[in-house]
């Protein structure tokens, strides 16, 4: 009876005990899962964290979550305290603000490496630009330069031709002046054959007159009558048409005989006698009058003469 009646007082007392275990051990036991949770949420923080950070051009430092002290009712009910959730999420809230803070820098960073590629970029295409103008400019010059320097080379084929053949005398026309007997006055056929010779001869260039006098007297005086014909001939044109001295280049023949051609081409010649006194003039020319692009008209011949 004793036995049962210590069962019946101690009963209660492990009842009690029994109950107050289980009010403990069930906070325990939730902290413990909360605990667990954060932990793995912390812990997919840190690995967000890390992947991000290694994305971004600069890596941040990471600092480890310190531990709260959550004194003993926060161990006993922890979710009873908006205080201790305030202490559990602000190294979180922390954590993301530094990491915005790093977006925003790594933004800052991206926007100023693009400008600086942009203006560089632009510097570039501008020098490009500068670059193909000067290059425009130097073919426009170098062609230029090439045009000038074919010019110059045809201007100096030009003098050399020229100068090549100041010395080298074409005939271009002949009269025969005629005079009555040995007597040194011309006649106003012979004046008009000369004023016609002379218009002709007004502005050119690079031309002679080569005349042979003729006179039917034999010997020394023939040769100064046909002198003084010829000087006739030049006294007129310099008098008359202004046509200078050193153009003009005379022979006296007296009754040296002409050799004339019996128009048959390569037959033989034969002498012609010497039957009227007269001058007989030929217009030459060379490589200015050539240059000057037109020969002088010319004049008329005699009858009996031929044309070049």
């Amino acid at each position: 009876m004793m036995k049962s009646a210590n069962v019946v007082r101690l009963f209660p007392r492990h009842l009690a005990v029994i109950v107050l275990a289980s009010a403990i051990a069930i906070p325990v036991w939730a902290q413990d899962q909360v605990s667990t949770g954060t932990s793995s949420g912390v812990s997919t923080q840190s690995t967000a964290t890390s992947s991000t950070n290694q994305a971004q051009p600069m890596p941040m430092t990471e600092q480890p979550l310190a531990a709260q002290k959550e004194g003993f009712w926060g161990r006993i009910y922890p979710f009873a305290r908006k205080n201790w959730v305030k202490r559990q999420t602000d190294p979180i809230n922390d954590r993301l603000s530094e990491l915005d803070d790093v977006n925003a820098k790594n933004a800052q960073y991206i926007r100023d490496v693009d400008a600086r590629a942009q203006a560089g970029i632009q510097k570039a295409q501008t020098a490009a630009d500068a670059a193909n103008q000067l290059a425009m400019a130097a073919s426009t010059q170098a062609e230029n330069a090439n045009s000038a320097a074919q010019s110059a080379s045809t201007h100096v084929n030009q003098i050399n031709s020229t100068v090549n053949g100041l010395d080298q005398y074409q005939q271009a026309t002949d009269i025969v002046v005629k005079f009555h007997g040995s007597s040194p006055t011309l006649s106003s056929d012979s004046k008009a054959q000369l004023d016609q010779l002379a218009s002709s001869l007004t502005g050119r260039e690079g031309y002679i007159l080569e005349m042979e006098a003729h006179s039917p007297l034999a010997g020394s005086a023939g040769i100064q009558s046909s002198e003084r014909l010829s000087e006739a001939v030049k006294r007129y044109l310099v008098s008359e048409h202004q046509i200078p001295v050193y153009r003009m280049h005379s022979v006296a023949l007296g009754n040296v005989a002409e050799v004339a051609s019996t128009g048959t081409g390569d037959q033989e010649q034969k002498p012609e006698r010497i039957r009227v006194s007269s001058v007989h003039l030929r217009l030459m020319e060379n490589s200015l009058a050539a240059r000057a692009g037109a020969s002088p008209q010319s004049a008329p011949a005699a009858a009996g003469t031929e044309q070049p």
